[in-house]
């Protein structure tokens, strides 16, 4: 009898195989119908399956037809179980879906969604469940809309679901995976309502039919929630979002369905990609589900066209390209920044990424000053071709006909036009990124203001620069804008440092800048820099962006430096003193009116400023006799400018030689020296055009005028320019804090800014390191050192080259 039995099957097998079947049959895409009871009638189905439809009456849809792709199925006899099973020829496509086979699980091989490489190779093998066990002979399957409500297994579901019992899957071959059959085995609602456990059943690409009843008990307890919760596994996300994905392309060019329901799902959709974002992957098909959604009905949803998320590869983009391209050979800034964000040519660095709104405003702004018209590129040759690709295993794909626009987004050359400007751009926010990268920072704090280019800060208000603003110019007119430096620290909202150090520095003087107010002194210029218990001078305008100081403004900076010194000996300033030393600044004709501001304010500094000499006098200690005898005579030539030489002033000189580390025995000689010389040259005129020493008394000539200036600004300005900031120990070459593994692996890291997961998983399988734990490590180490984390694991792994230049400065 089992003899008869196994003849039978084989007979049957060969009749199937031989008996002709059409291939021409078409159906419509996404059409309902009962489900196959039997692998024979799924057998008997036609092995091809495609509809190609025209677009209802949107004549702005750039969608000419929509193809709903299949692939091929044979059948073979495995003779050791007598079981049918099918043999799949896939289409180039791996993500493309097969039709007319038997139910089937599909996972991808690697089992992980957070790969980016979604179209990567998957295994398909049979499922041990029968297709009478999750499709119900039943009632018809029905959508719910945005305000309908159904209870299912006691709990009470919203909207945008499938319920009933019979859907079969736009492959055609299996139960619609998004269909909730109410008539499946479900676990009793569970007493706490936030917690969605799953088990192996979910799978890669789950179906609401193939998983355990524990499964579908914690999917509907999910689906009666807000579906916003965070520990929500992503596999019930998928599975609600195939249903939306079934919706669309089965309705999405049918004039019947009212567009509200698009709108609604529309707005649902985008929801979801901004709760469950961190998932890449979801991200990634969510997002182009709304291109689509766009694409089809464009007209629809054109007051939403702003909403919807970046992506790459973007379909749109390419889209846009083209048509502008053939329109007008030239690509718009909005476009170009577009462009430089969806070619695989380029990557992004970190500054570009963390700070992506400052990225498209100056990319855009620097683009525009290149190209004024626009980049010009003609049209190419070779077409573009666009398919959609869902998610769910229930939807083939779609080829979508675009009616023989070209593909300019394939061009190299243009591309190699805008890199370096987005490389200037990123450059220009290094600082500023690698300021939001730290601990308790936002792009709100002022300091993060001060360290934006000025070209965009100046565009977005602040409070707090007004706020400032105000200060500054009644500190100008009622306090000639003298101000101590703790009260100006007191504007930045900022805890008051215990030094003022390089960073600070820079934050006064870009706060300054910005507001368009001068400081004195100013490192940059005044080769000196304000102490946190000293004092600031405010001026306005204040030094313009591209502001270089003249030689003549540094020869006359260091006579002012030392009639400052001078004038301050016994700690009061002569009103008779200030004015001289003033008019060293009005009588220079080689100085700019910027020049003479920025002087005043620095003259006005150091009245007010206690000299310290220290480090001036241990360099006047390595000069030689000559230059020694040089400064001394200077010195004279200030004090006794007016010409009165009493005792007092003759105690204040010799104050001032001891201060310096010369002999203040010598004072009396050296004046009667200076006084009785026997070169009696004329009086200085008082509009001389320029800053020269009183030949009055020095008696010198022209040219040893000149050699004087020279020697004072070589005496004065270098003690200053050594800087008394707080040093930070440097780094060994073992990288301290960090152990030997953990430090050849960070320098392995650094050697480029993005890397595969898989490339860093055999860096640390070498050094025997798991990789979570490494990069783990490494950002602890570097939150140490700079506060900021210096790797950025998001698939890909992304070395931050800014953090990276920061620690190496340490």
């Amino acid at each position: 009898m089992e003899f008869i039995f196994i003849i039978a099957v084989v007979i049957l097998i060969i009749w199937l195989i031989t008996s002709p079947r059409s291939n021409s049959n078409k159906a419509k895409s996404g059409s309902l119908g009962n489900p196959s009871p039997n692998i024979k009638d799924t057998l008997d189905k036609s092995a091809s399956k495609s509809s190609i439809s025209d677009l209802p009456n949107d004549e702005s849809s750039p969608i000419k037809s929509i193809k709903i792709n299949n692939a091929s199925v044979s059948v073979e006899l495995h003779k050791q179980t007598n079981e049918l099973t099918t043999s799949k020829q896939l289409s180039p496509k791996p993500r493309i879906t097969v039709v007319n086979t038997p139910p089937t699980i599909i996972e991808r091989a690697d089992s992980s969604r957070n790969s980016e490489d979604d179209l990567a190779t998957f295994n398909i093998f049979e499922s041990n469940v029968s297709e009478d066990t999750y499709i119900n002979k039943g009632k018809q399957a029905q959508w719910l809309s945005k305000g309908q409500e159904v209870t299912i297994h006691s709990r009470k579901l919203k909207g945008f679901l499938y319920v009933g019992g019979v859907m079969e899957s736009l492959v055609g071959y299996r139960s619609e995976p998004a269909l909730i059959c109410a008539d499946l085995p479900v676990i009793s609602p569970r007493t706490n309502s936030n917690e969605f456990p799953t088990d192996e059943s979910l799978g890669y690409w789950p179906s609401y039919g193939l998983l355990s009843k524990e499964s579908r008990g914690a999917y509907l307890d999910w689906l009666a929630t807000d579906r916003s919760a965070g520990n929500t596994p992503i596999g019930f996300v998928f599975l609600y979002f195939y249903g939306f994905e079934r919706f669309v392309v089965e309705n999405g060019q049918d004039n019947k369905i009212e567009e509200e329901q698009f709108e609604d799902i529309f707005d649902e959709v985008l929801r979801l990609h901004k709760v469950f974002a961190s998932n890449r992957s979801f991200a990634g098909y969510s997002a182009n589900l709304l291109e689509f959604m766009y694409l089809v009905k464009p007209k629809l949803f054109e007051c939403r066209k702003h909403k919807l998320p970046k992506t790459r590869h973007s379909l749109l983009f390419k889209l846009r390209l083209s048509e502008q391209i053939v329109a007008t050979e030239r690509v718009s800034d909005e476009l170009a920044l577009e462009w430089i964000k969806n070619t695989d040519q380029y990557n992004l660095k970190t500054a570009a990424r963390r700070c992506d709104i400052e990225f498209d405003s100056l990319f855009k702004l620097y683009y525009k000053q290149k190209f004024p018209e626009g980049m010009q590129v003609k049209p190419n040759k070779t077409k573009l071709n666009a398919e959609y690709f869902a998610a769910s295993g229930g939807i083939p794909s779609i080829k979508i006909l675009l009616d023989g626009l070209p593909d300019p987004s394939i061009l190299k050359a243009p591309i190699k036009k805008l890199i370096p400007i987005a490389d200037k751009v990123t450059e220009e926010l290094a600082s500023y990124s690698r300021y939001l990268a730290k601990a308790d920072t936002s792009k709100d704090d002022l300091a993060a203001l001060m360290l934006l280019p000025r070209v965009i800060a100046s565009s977005q208000p602040s409070p707090l620069i007004e706020k400032f603003k105000a200060w500054a110019k009644a500190i100008i007119l009622e306090n000639d804008g003298v101000t101590d430096v703790s009260e100006f620290w007191l504007q930045t909202g900022l805890p008051t440092p215990k030094a003022i150090n390089k960073k600070e520095g820079e934050l006064i003087y870009n706060l300054a800048n910005f507001a368009d107010i001068g400081i004195a002194p100013d490192l940059r210029y005044h080769h000196t820099k304000p102490k946190l218990d000293g004092k600031l001078v405010l001026f306005t305008p204040g030094h313009e962006e591209e502001f270089v100081p003249s030689h003549a403004f540094n020869q006359v900076g260091v006579a002012l430096r030392l009639g400052a010194m001078v004038a301050n000996i016994d700690g009061v300033v002569d009103e008779s003193e200030s004015s001289e030393l003033e008019k060293l600044i009005a009588h220079d004709e080689k100085l700019t009116d910027i020049e003479k501001r920025s002087l005043k304010a620095y003259l006005t500094w150091r009245l007010v400023t206690p000299s310290d000499n220290t480090g001036l006098k241990n360099r006047l200690n390595n000069l030689g006799v000559k230059e020694i005898e040089f400064v001394k005579r200077f010195i004279l030539s200030i004090a006794l400018a007016d010409g009165n030489v009493d005792n007092r002033e003759v105690k204040q000189i010799e104050k001032l030689y001891t201060n310096l580390g010369l002999d203040k025995e010598s004072v009396t000689s050296d004046i009667h020296q200076l006084t009785t010389s026997s070169h009696q040259p004329a009086p200085r005129s008082q509009s001389s055009s320029e800053f020269s020493l009183d030949e009055t008394i020095l008696a010198l000539h022209e040219s040893q005028t000149t050699e004087a200036k020279n020697m004072l600004e070589q005496i004065f300005t270098s003690d200053e320019d050594e800087s008394d900031y707080i040093e930070v120990p440097e780094l060994t070459n073992e990288v301290d804090g960090l152990d030997q593994a953990h430090s050849q692996l960070f320098e392995k890291l650094c050697a480029k800014a993005q890397w595969g997961r898989e490339e860093v998983a055999q860096m640390c399988s070498e050094l025997k390191l798991m990789v979570d734990g490494a990069i783990e490590t490494i950002n602890d180490w570097s939150f140490d050192l700079v506060d900021a984390p210096v790797i950025d694991d998001d698939g890909d792994i992304y070395i931050d080259e800014e953090i990276v230049k920061e620690i190496r400065e340490l």
